[in-house]
């Protein structure tokens, strides 16, 4: 058994406002799309999402959002 190949998506830089600052978060593309479903179907802004994990994280913010996003589709998005 074989796996599938991974598709390589570049690493996309955005700015967004956590506690009223500005800063600059560093995600695949297909991250920031997941990351964008989640906070729509929980009728959240992407900047009130980012926030959120950022508030609760321990470490890096870019791997806690990589997490929450895995942490999602595990239970079924």
């Amino acid at each position: 058994m074989t796996d599938a190949p991974i598709i390589a998506d570049g690493i996309v830089k955005r700015s967004v406002r956590i506690a009223g600052h500005r800063t600059s978060v560093s995600l695949e593309g297909a991250f920031w799309g997941e990351l964008k479903r989640i906070a729509a179907q929980r009728g959240r802004s992407l900047n009130e999402l980012v926030a959120e994990v950022d508030a609760a994280r321990g470490g890096n913010l870019s791997s806690a959002l990589r997490l929450m996003v895995l942490q999602d589709l595990k239970r079924g998005g």
